[in-house]
């Protein structure tokens, strides 16, 4: 019985790239993670606490955006955390 040919391979197949070898954060990255979401919380915090005088009285409200804003910051760097 005769053998059949080899397939040729395709200009579509393409090998992958091997995978980047694994590399930890930076030391300073969970500290500041951390740190950012906990400012956001005292934000917060202190504007209710204080009835609006502190952390800036000028921006009214505003300071409750302001501390949601520190914190998303921290909990967005979660999402690149490598322990």
């Amino acid at each position: 019985m005769p053998e059949s040919r080899p397939r040729k391979k395709t200009a579509s197949t393409v090998e992958k790239a091997a995978p980047e070898a694994y590399k930890p954060n930076p030391v300073w990255f969970k500290p500041v993670m951390f740190g950012l979401m906990i400012i956001g919380l005292f934000w917060i915090i202190t504007f209710y606490i204080s009835e609006g005088r502190f952390p800036v009285q000028a921006w009214g409200s505003w300071n409750i955006v302001a501390g949601f804003g520190i914190a998303i910051v921290g909990f967005l760097m979660t999402t690149r955390w490598r322990s």
